[in-house]
């Protein structure tokens, strides 16, 4: 099943998600219907807050991320219930996208590490370290879990600059190649 992206401007893209209870219903069907959404809206990362399940949970295959020297060393994997315990290395700059924020790109700045715990499909806990684009990635769905979005790591200019780009997002005022959830609209109905 592929399911419309929640689109900026929704409250759950800004709450902190919930734990996932090892009873959760059809969480393996659910973890492979984040991998198909993903794939057709061409990302390399969903985080369930993005289709409107506020639980932690996110899904990467951030292959097609690396350039020709790390080609191969790309992550696709589930992470269930997951809590970044490091962070470190320099502060690296990267123009990122989303998923909820169609047709707007910019500069964050993330640390070049992360040591994540986390649960897989079959509830085996894993502590793990990332580094480059792979934590990257992980770093952008991480914060979606926690209500964080990558606009939210803007200077004051920059988000004055895309706001009315957002505004319009929020209202359905976008282009985009996958089918998408709006806040504004639904609330007319």
């Amino acid at each position: 099943m592929i399911y419309p992206i929640t689109a900026y401007g929704d409250p759950v893209l800004k709450e902190e998600a919930e734990d996932i209870p090892k009873d959760y219903p059809d969480l393996k069907e659910l973890i492979e219907d984040m991998y198909s959404t993903m794939y057709f809206a061409h990302g390399v990362g969903l985080a369930a807050p993005q289709i409107s399940k506020s639980i932690r949970l996110f899904v990467i295959d951030s292959e097609p991320m690396m350039d020709d020297k790390d080609k191969g060393k790309g992550v696709k994997k589930a992470f269930i219930n997951p809590e970044i315990i490091e962070e470190d290395g320099e502060e690296w700059g990267f123009e990122e996208g989303c998923l909820s924020i169609p047709g707007v790109r910019e500069v964050v700045y993330r640390p070049e590490r992360i040591v994540i715990r986390y649960f897989d499909e079959e509830w085996n806990e894993h502590e793990d370290t990332y580094d480059g684009m792979n934590a990257r990635v992980i770093q952008h769905e991480y914060d979606h879990i926690e209500g964080i979005l990558f606009t939210d790591h803007l200077n004051g200019l920059k988000k004055r600059l895309i706001k009315n780009r957002l505004a319009k997002i929020s209202k359905g005022d976008v282009d985009a190649d996958y089918k998408m959830k709006f806040p504004a609209l639904s609330k007319r109905r």
